[in-house]
């Protein structure tokens, strides 16, 4: 699916376009049907007591500002709301609260699946690192410096509690490189990339209780590696 994807199949229409419709809407510069229609193509199933692996979602209440981990109930709706970045989709309405992507304050929620029982997770952050920029930032670079600083952010304050308790396994990013957020032309190259590195990775992994292991982000300390590495459950990002 991810190889096959446009920006068509997720960011429909022109600069002009989306403009114009923020212009009008005031909240936000794309129609999610585009995006309604891909998700619909690639489910089996209309609601999440329907999947066959159990799944929890992220989002973000707008009016409260606190968290929302959707895991019952109709898919698409919350789907659409993890995904719905702010100013680019519209939120969506969910059980009476105007929801938008939970990436703003859980990147990688490590504390919610800790506290859904985890007894071990695998993080697999889809951040691509970018390589450090030559001459002025532009705006864009900005942006995406900044945006990358809030994740950290939220990783450090999060992961040490959760570590403290149970194994946390961080597979590897792609190599840094300069990518298109709005372009998937690269999404073969980068999956190719980060399989590799994973299994250079889990070759050596070796898991002996609680800790971190590997660096996401390149500051946090492995756990040891002097025991056999155990099978452990996955957690999306």
């Amino acid at each position: 699916m991810w190889e096959d994807l446009t920006r068509e199949s997720v960011f429909p229409g022109s600069l002009v376009g989306a403009l114009l419709r923020l212009r009008r809407s005031r909240t936000h510069a794309l129609s999610p049907k585009a995006l309604e229609a891909l998700v619909l193509s690639t489910l089996d199933t209309d609601a999440f007591e329907g999947l066959d692996t159990p799944l929890a979602v992220v989002a973000l209440d707008l009016l409260s500002g606190d968290e929302r981990v959707l895991d019952s109930g109709p898919l698409v709706p919350a789907l659409l709301a993890s995904a719905a970045i702010p100013g680019v989709f519209p939120s969506v309405h969910v059980d009476g609260r105007d929801l938008v992507d939970g990436g703003l304050v859980a990147h990688v929620p490590v504390g919610q699946a800790a506290a859904r029982g985890a007894g071990s997770l695998v993080l697999l952050d889809t951040t691509v690192p970018a390589p450090a920029a030559a001459g002025p930032a532009s705006i864009g670079d900005v942006l995406a410096r900044v945006a990358l600083i809030q994740f950290r952010a939220q990783l450090r304050a999060a992961l040490p509690a959760v570590a403290a308790r149970i194994p946390v396994v961080c597979l590897p990013a792609p190599g840094a490189r300069r990518v298109d957020p709005l372009s998937f032309d690269e999404s073969a190259e980068l999956t190719r990339d980060a399989h590799e590195r994973t299994g250079a990775f889990l070759a050596d992994l070796r898991v002996d209780g609680p800790g971190t292991y590997g660096e996401p982000y390149g500051r946090y300390v492995a756990g040891s590696a002097n025991a056999t590495a155990t099978a452990v459950p996955v957690l999306g990002a």
